[in-house]
């Protein structure tokens, strides 16, 4: 594994092996200890361009597209899954591994493309926080989007004080999205039946062309490139010893931590799909696809007022914890790519203004009405992206002369190329039916 001493800098440097994990004790002890970077990546999956696709898929269709919602998360817990490994066993993220094996070309071209998502997911969040803000509070969505640079100075702050300070907060929002789509599923008294029903795959979702370019949207929205990048890095957040038994150990709790956040992604996204099939699909309202008119919608068709409150709060929980970690793979990206070296404020405030710009910019000329139709382009943004970021990852992880014992084994090689392929093929898809029906 001679390609792993081309990279001698530290994935994320400051705060590289500052946690640590104890090598005797309890199963929950070592969890805990490796319980954050799941939920942290988790949080890409659960951002406000996944509200806009769940909203239209269950206002349209009811529950039928819960099962995209738990192929999509299948998906995403193998792919996460090779991310840590990766991270775990090599000591390197996927941008720096990508620099230890390709050009320097190919190493900008890559670069390149995951700034640009990276920017387009940034956007789609903050834009999201902005709108929660002014859903909940009429703040402007000018002034909302300038509050959310806020975010550069927060998240300094809690990486200052510790990493587990910044996992603790995205814990705590993520447990306020939850409870408050908990909440709201209580109110609205979904029928279970229907529910499970919708778990099953059902064969309309190919034949109707409409329920499939949504479905390929959700499918779109869940796997986020950037997570990859975010997760082979903050996966080494925890000292780990250069030993083939320590490796192990720590790919299995760093899995489950992952595998269990990624559980709870799912259920917020199966949660927001069905309150939309409740609120609006069985109600008449099945024309809603618009976070802004869902918003205004719940009241009266739940019959309490709290109901628009709650969706708001989860909301901007949602835009604001995607954020944090949004700046922070931008650090990570490239630091790894390209191994240029940038004061944490600096790299995170240029990552905000590359999102803000555009955002005022559109919201300038088209008005925020253009907000839906920004947040689906910035989907469309990532889907290009995302197949630049699973190929070289399966590559890497199915390799023995890159990985030796730790490669993947054939069943899991053989199904994440076919996951690979699959994902490129449906973003294609996407790409093209959205660039011919979008009208900005």
């Amino acid at each position: 594994m001679n390609w792993m001493n081309k990279i001698q800098d530290k994935s994320l440097s400051e705060v590289n092996s500052s946690i640590d994990f104890p090598k005797k004790g309890s199963f929950l002890k070592k969890l805990f200890a490796y319980t954050g970077p799941g939920l942290m990546v988790a949080v890409g999956y659960m951002d406000p361009g996944n509200w806009a696709t769940n909203i239209a898929g269950g206002a349209q269709f009811g529950y039928t597209l819960l099962s995209v919602i738990l192929v999509s998360n299948i998906c995403a817990i193998l792919l996460q899954h090779l991310a840590l490994k990766l991270g775990v066993v090599t000591g390197m993220d996927l941008a720096q591994a990508c620099r230890a094996n390709y050009s320097k070309p190919v190493n900008i071209f890559l670069w390149v493309l995951c700034e640009i998502a990276i920017a387009a997911c940034d956007l789609a969040e903050l834009v999201g926080a902005a709108l929660a803000l002014n859903l909940l509070f009429g703040i402007p969505m000018l002034v909302g989007v300038t509050i959310t640079l806020l975010d550069v100075f927060i998240l300094l702050f809690l990486q200052n004080k510790g990493f587990r300070k910044l996992e603790a907060l995205v814990a705590t929002l993520i447990l306020t999205i939850l409870g408050c789509f908990i909440v709201e599923l209580i109110i609205s008294k979904p029928e279970i039946a229907p529910i499970i029903h919708g778990f099953l795959p059902s064969t309309q979702i190919i034949f109707n062309p409409n329920m499939l370019f949504i479905a390929i949207g959700i499918l779109g929205a869940t796997v986020m490139p950037h997570n990859l990048y975010l997760h082979s890095s903050i996966v080494q957040t925890r000292k780990c010893d250069d030993t083939i038994v320590a490796k192990k150990e720590a790919i299995k709790f760093a899995t489950i931590d992952s595998t269990l956040s990624l559980i709870i992604a799912f259920f917020i996204n199966a949660f927001i799909l069905i309150l939309a099939a409740k609120a609006f699909h069985f109600t008449g309202y099945n024309k809603v696809g618009d976070i802004h008119e869902a918003y205004h919608l719940l009241d009266g068709i739940l019959g309490v007022s709290i109901a628009s409150t709650l969706f708001g709060v989860a909301l901007l929980a949602s835009g604001q914890n995607a954020t944090l970690t949004g700046t922070l793979a931008g650090q990570i990206v490239m630091e790894g790519f390209l191994n240029i070296k940038l004061k944490p404020w600096l790299r995170r405030l240029i990552t905000r203004l590359i999102a803000v710009i555009p955002a005022f910019i559109v919201i300038l000329i088209y008005g925020e009405s253009s907000i839906t139709q920004l947040l689906v382009l910035s989907q469309v943004v990532l889907s290009m992206q995302l197949s630049f970021a699973v190929f070289p990852l399966v590559a890497f992880t199915s390799s023995k002369a890159k990985m030796g014992s730790f490669a993947n084994g054939n069943i899991l090689k053989y199904t994440s190329w076919t996951i690979a392929f699959f994902i490129c093929g449906l973003n294609v898809y996407l790409l093209i039916n959205t660039f011919t029906s979008l009208d900005l």
